[in-house]
C-alpha cells in the first residue's frame, strides 16, 4: 500500500542510519514505510528519515502523547510494565521492538528521592556504527518514564557483550523471517 503524503509544515527529522538531525521542508513528498512505536519512518527523494510521533501532524496524522503522565503509585514499578513499555521502542529500520531484538541487557530500579524510582537500563545496538542509537535510547527513556512509579530513567548504550542474531527472540525471528 502506497502511503504517500505531503508535509503540511517544516519538520525536524533524523536521517537514517546516520542519525543526523535535519529539517524536511513544508511541501516535501514523503512515503511512510513504518509506523513503529508511535514514530514514523519515511522515504523521500533524499533518503530515509525518522519523524517523531510528536510531529505526526506534519504528516496529517494524529499526534501521539509526548509527555509522561504522572501516576500515583506505591512501591517499585512493575517489571512487566517496564518490559511492555520497551516493546513500544523500535529501531526505525527494523520492524521488531528492542526487547525482541535482544538489545536490552539490563533493567534495574532504585529508589529515587522520597517518591518514585529511577530506572537504569543498559542496551546495545545491532551495529556499533548505528547513528540511530541516541534516538532509540531517547525513545526507551521516554517509554520507561511513562510507567507508573518511575520518576526518571537513564539509558546507557553498551557494547559488551556484542549483539548477535542469536539474541533475537523466537517472536522477533518470526517477524524477520529468520525461522
Amino acid at each position: 500500500m502506497d502511503d504517500t503524503r505531503t508535509l503540511t509544515r517544516e519538520v525536524e527529522a533524523t536521517l537514517i542510519p546516520q542519525g543526523t538531525p535535519m529539517s524536511l521542508p513544508e511541501g516535501e513528498t514523503v512515503t511512510i514505510t513504518h509506523r513503529l512505536g508511535g514514530n514514523f519512518t519515511v522515504m523521500t527523494h533524499n533518503g530515509m528519515f525518522r519523524i517523531k510521533g510528536s510531529d505526526a501532524d506534519s504528516l496529517g496524522e494524529e499526534v501521539t502523547e509526548t509527555t509522561p503522565e504522572k501516576h500515583s503509585h506505591e512501591g517499585p514499578p512493575e517489571q512487566d510494565a517496564l518490559w511492555e513499555a520497551l516493546r513500544k521502542v523500535f529501531d526505525p529500520e527494523i520492524p521488531v521492538n528492542i526487547v525482541d531484538l535482544g538489545l536490552v541487557y539490563s533493567l534495574e530500579s532504585s529508589k529515587s528521592g522520597d517518591e518514585g524510582y529511577k530506572i537504569n537500563m543498559d542496551m546495545t545496538l545491532t551495529a556499533p556504527g548505528c547513528g540511530m542509537g541516541p534516538a532509540i535510547a531517547e525513545d526507551a527513556q521516554g517509554q520507561l518514564e511513562r510507567v507508573p512509579g518511575v520518576n526518571e530513567a537513564e539509558v546507557n548504550i553498551v557494547w559488551d557483550p556484542p549483539w548477535n542474531q542469536d539474541m533475537i527472540t523466537e517472536e522477533g525471528k518470526m517477524v524477520l523471517g529468520l525461522i
